[in-house]
């Protein structure tokens, strides 16, 4: 599926920016980081539970005999909880993918402020 309309299908058009943080990351950006790491585990558990309740309530009307000559209520719920699962799926990944950018410039901050440090000590 092309990049574009994966944003659009999960609504994450404004991720799509190259922006670049030039300063040196501080403790208070990484921990923003890991906060925005946890709210994107939080979403992804909701879908999740979501889903499970949406199959849990199919199969609740396919045992109620009332709601008998409706099995298409319970085979749409489903249906919609299978899809909500892999959306919330997708919005994870990309979102991960996303921060994953920010992860790595402080790796490599770190590592580039290591190599300096050995290079002093060693003159």
């Amino acid at each position: 599926m092309p990049k574009k309309k994966i944003q659009k299908l999960t609504g994450t058009q404004h991720l799509g920016t190259r922006y670049r943080h030039r300063d040196k990351i501080i403790l208070r950006d990484f921990l923003a980081l890991e906060r925005t790491t946890l709210a994107n585990e939080r979403t992804l558990f909701s879908y999740i539970r979501a889903g499970i309740y949406m199959v849990l309530a199919g199969f609740a009307f396919m045992k109620i005999e009332v709601f008998s000559d409706m099995l298409w209520l319970s085979y749409s719920l489903f249906a919609f909880s299978a899809l909500l699962i892999v959306y919330g799926f997708i919005r994870f990944s990309v979102l991960q993918k996303k921060l994953r950018v920010y992860y790595d410039a402080m790796e490599e901050e770190y590592k580039l402020e290591e190599l300096a440090k050995k290079d002093k000590i060693q003159e």
